[in-house]
């Protein structure tokens, strides 16, 4: 048994490989960390090419700069970069990658192999898991530009190796990852090829005619058909501007599965963004769908951080409310004006009201629930509890007395005026409770995943449970099977938002619930769906999410938690010793 009692410095190649797990989790990581070097390089075609789901080769070739041999010999090496010098060019750096670790990574878990050539020679380098310093590097020919291959991903780390997926669903992950890059530069021609077989073909410039965000994202994911239903908007800001590409409501879906949010070419998971999107859309759209589309974001480096996760997945932005602004009060704009010069029947079946600036501003950005929730307050006792923010009607949707947005706290807090009081709204008890309505109101809707979640029970008592509980988890959304010793999860909760870990384990933790698997599984469904603290909302979007919140029958979250509380001017004045 090793000896824990003391503390150690670890090998240095067991650090690396431990280090490089952040950075290639899977071969799709391989393909995004090599795709960005070649759009990097400047390349204005590029190839990828996955054999056996990317495990026995992931590869990218492209015709940019290409490489130097003395660039070749130590690009490899951890944090060797060409892309910054210093902390500060973090500011700055307009490329893709900047930390020098994707190479590093691939070297430590797979075999690399990597042809350059500037276009006077071309060389041709070799390197894996745990040999010695210098690699092997031999002269080549190639014409200008670059191919990086990996090979035999994990084959030195078995236990790494056996939490892959399956070939299928790697290929499948590879694709997107292609797919995603492949949007945010249609000034390059993209080809992705799996086992031999051509699968996919993204045409670049035609003379000097390059193709629109639009042309490129209608090539990549829509049927021919349906590209008539785009739109492409331009977006001004103060220090960005961003382009949207969204589909009409004749495209709306049922999940957000196919809405991207880019920020200078990479795909970021923001979720206030996806909100802004949909928010801008509210009243073109037929409720509980959602619009189909890319905002891509051009910002001034120095005004986001993208050096906040291993794989640049995330960015913090210096003024989100700015961006947030600008989206919806573009988006929304739009709608208005293209719904009344087309007089498009599908959004004004969508939205009985003629889109004026007063209904918009009455819109909710989430769907009231049909009927009301079976808790311990009546309908009518809530709206009397209530009565200063509605009128003594039960049998229409509630009119609000007149309300005022009074601004955020702490990134948690909406802050509404009404009369003489304040009113604190935890914005996500509030969506959290919201949801739960929705929830338990109707049929949850079901997202099919791209790639399956494979798992084994850790007990016989959890195999057990999940055989017992498949048909029951599957009217709960969960599409369970059997797969050989194990278990695969073929779909979920539409907008469900945890990682493969965390799904198996909210599941697992179902046996806790006992007979009220249900409920249990709805209060956990809404809450990581919820709006989560410091996710942005605008005015607008506050001011619609408070009044639902004061709509709702019973203002607790499905936890207990309180919605919001309230303090009296005369309260307030008398902490302040005003009277």
């Amino acid at each position: 048994m090793a000896d824990n009692r003391h503390i150690r410095v670890l090998p240095p190649q067991e650090a690396r490989k431990i280090a490089a797990g952040e950075v290639i989790d899977r071969p799709a990581a391989l393909i995004r960390e090599f795709l960005d070097n070649a759009i990097d390089a400047g390349a204005a075609a590029i190839e990828v090419a996955i054999e056996n789901g990317g495990i026995t080769k992931a590869e990218v070739s492209d015709d940019g700069g290409g490489m130097t041999k003395e660039d070749l010999e130590i690009c490899w090496l951890a944090h060797a970069t060409s892309k910054i010098r210093s902390l500060d060019d973090l500011h700055t750096a307009e490329t893709l990658g900047f930390r020098g670790e994707a190479l590093a990574a691939a070297a430590a878990v797979a075999r690399l192999e990597i042809v350059s050539s500037t276009g006077a020679e071309a060389w041709r380098l070799e390197v894996g898991p745990g040999e010695a310093n210098p690699p092997r590097l031999e002269q080549t020919s190639r014409t200008k530009g670059s191919t990086v291959r990996a090979l035999n991903l994990y084959d030195t780390i078995p236990a790494r190796k056996h939490f892959l997926k399956r070939e299928g669903s790697e290929a499948a992950q590879c694709r997107q990852v292609f797919i995603e890059k492949a949007l945010a530069f249609p000034g390059i021609s993209f080809r992705f090829t799996q086992d031999g077989r051509p699968k996919d073909f993204l045409p670049g410039p035609s003379g000097t005619a390059v193709p629109s965000k639009k042309e490129r994202f209608a090539a990549a994911l829509v049927d021919r058909r349906e590209w008539p239903f785009l739109h492409e908007i331009h977006i001004p800001g103060e220090g960005f501007c961003a382009d949207l590409v969204i589909g009409g409501p004749e495209l709306s879906r049922s999940d957000r599965r196919m809405m991207y949010i880019f920020a200078n070419g990479r795909r970021i998971q923001d979720y206030s963004l996806l909100l802004a999107l949909e928010y801008g859309t509210q009243g073109w759209f037929p409720n509980g769908t959602h619009p189909l589309g890319a905002l891509f974001i051009d910002i001034d480096p120095a005004l986001a951080d993208f050096n906040i996760h291993p794989a640049k997945r995330e960015a913090r932005f210096r003024d989100p409310g700015a961006i947030h602004h600008a989206v919806t009060s573009t988006l929304r704009d739009f709608c208005r004006r293209h719904s009344i010069k087309e007089g498009s029947p599908t959004a004004q079946s969508a939205h009985s009201a003629a889109l004026t600036d007063d209904t918009l501003a009455m819109e909710t950005f989430f769907d009231r629930p049909t009927s009301p929730s079976d808790n311990h307050y009546s309908y009518d006792e809530a709206i009397n509890n209530l009565s200063h923010f509605v009128k003594d009607s039960v049998s229409d949707p509630p009119a609000y007395g007149e309300i005022r947005f009074a601004g955020r706290a702490f990134g948690i807090f909406i802050l509404i005026e009404q009369g003489d009081r304040l009113y604190i709204i935890d914005q996500h008890a509030a969506h959290e409770r919201i949801l739960y309505n929705q929830f338990i109101a109707g049929q949850i809707p079901t997202q099919e995943l791209l790639v399956p979640i494979i798992f084994n029970a850790e007990s016989p008592e959890d195999d057990r449970f999940l055989e017992a509980k498949r048909e029951e988890l599957a009217a709960l959304a969960v599409l369970i099977e059997r797969d050989g010793n194990g278990w695969r999860i073929d779909a979920l909760p539409a907008g469900w938002r945890l990682g493969d870990g965390e799904t198996v384990r909210e599941i697992l933790n179902l046996r806790n619930a006992k007979e009220n698997i249900a409920g249990r599984w709805a209060a956990t469904l809404c809450c990581h769906q919820a709006l989560r603290d410091g996710d942005y909302l605008d005015d607008d979007a506050s001011l619609a999410l408070a009044r639902e919140a004061f709509a709702l029958p019973d203002p607790h979250c499905p936890h207990g938690r309180p919605v919001w509380t309230e303090i009296s001017r005369e309260a307030l004045y008398k902490a302040v010793r005003r009277m």
